[in-house]
């Protein structure tokens, strides 16, 4: 089973560009985020027609997660995170599907830091790791996939002393990100290269792709069940060279077929 994550910073302008990718890579499951779209603006038929099922939680402008599988039912568990009534972002969604739980999120920014969009971070963080928490209490076979806005170690960013002071890299987020992981999570990605430069995101800015200077900000964390199933992780990192496409690479996971 092929798992995929994808900013797509924009579902509508940036359509084509995602239903080349998911030709060409097939993946079964892939979750979206930053969608900017409101709910009746999600490209439903598009979708469908590449194959594919789809929840969504829109939203005007901004943020947006969604989660596709191909020929597979969708159980949709939540959409939100609880302990905070009055955010109103779309940034989480949850189903189950071919029991898997799988959980979209899209984690704030942050930036700048200090501030009130830092305090909301780190506010998120702490509802997620709760979350979190009791999806590992439930004891069934979790992934949580997305864009996590953390470069958890310097070798998940491009010249680490230029990024000190922002909320991506600030020493408050990295430690949110590795209490999470200490839950009981694995880094999917990092298990399976954990030497190696390996990026998700090239800013438009500065020629950062061409010049390879990228960030890790995309993960997914498994569950312990899941662990032993991992059998491959990569970046479709061409998909970045791509005209009028995203800043984000797609990421994917392979998982060994469940025999039982």
């Amino acid at each position: 089973m092929k798992i995929a994550t994808y900013n797509v910073n924009g579902i509508n302008g940036r359509l084509p560009v995602l239903l080349r990718w998911l030709e060409e890579a097939q993946p079964d499951i892939v979750c979206l985020q930053e969608l900017k779209a409101p709910q009746e603006k999600f490209p439903e038929q598009a979708i469908t027609d590449a194959g594919y099922n789809a929840i969504w939680h829109g939203q005007k402008s901004w943020n947006g997660v969604a989660i596709l599988a191909r020929n597979l039912e969708i159980k949709e568990t939540r959409r939100g995170l609880a302990g905070d009534p009055e955010d109103l972002n779309s940034r989480y969604i949850e189903a189950f599907i071919a029991g898997i739980v799988i959980g979209c999120l899209y984690l704030p920014n942050g930036n700048p830091a200090p501030g009130l969009k830092f305090d909301y971070k780190l506010a998120w963080f702490e509802r997620l790791k709760l979350h979190a928490k009791a999806l590992l209490d439930f004891d069934i076979p979790t992934i949580l996939v997305g864009d996590y806005n953390v470069m958890p170690t310097e070798l998940d960013v491009y010249k680490p002393e230029r990024w000190v002071d922002d909320a991506l890299f600030r020493p408050e987020v990295r430690d949110a990100f590795k209490t999470l992981v200490e839950q009981g999570w694995t880094d999917a990605l990092r298990t399976l290269h954990p030497n190696e430069k390996i990026y998700t995101f090239w800013d438009y800015f500065r020629n950062a792709y061409s010049r390879d200077a990228g960030l890790r900000i995309d993960h997914f964390l498994l569950s312990p069940h899941l662990t032993s199933r991992l059998k491959a992780a990569a970046v479709d990192r061409h998909v970045r060279g791509w005209e009028k496409t995203s800043d984000h690479a797609p990421a994917w996971i392979q998982l060994e077929n469940h025999l039982t």
